[in-house]
């Protein structure tokens, strides 16, 4: 039996939980995407540079990174930095 190195199985772990949380057409029908709500490492996807899609967010609400939501709601989501956003922000430093 042929045992796989942890590293190559957690990159291979690690990409198929990237293409998974990719939101398709059937599950985004009613929701919208919500720019700086996500807390850290809750994202759905595309967190900008340095991460590369669910999970990775490295801050929470990083502006950079979204949330599916009910569609209509974005913008009513308080955070400590302000209210969700329908468009990507600039990553707080």
């Amino acid at each position: 039996m042929t045992r796989v190195p942890a590293v190559a199985f957690a990159a291979s772990l690690a990409t198929a939980l990237a293409l998974l949380g990719a939101a398709s057409p059937a599950q985004a029908a009613g929701k919208e995407k919500c720019y700086g709500v996500a807390l850290k490492g809750q994202n759905d996807c595309a967190a900008g540079p340095g991460t590369s899609c669910a999970g990775t967010s490295r801050i929470d609400y990083q502006e950079n990174s979204w949330k599916l939501v009910p569609a209509g709601t974005c913008t009513s989501i308080t955070t400590p930095n302000g209210h969700g956003s329908l468009t990507q922000g600039k990553a707080p430093a």
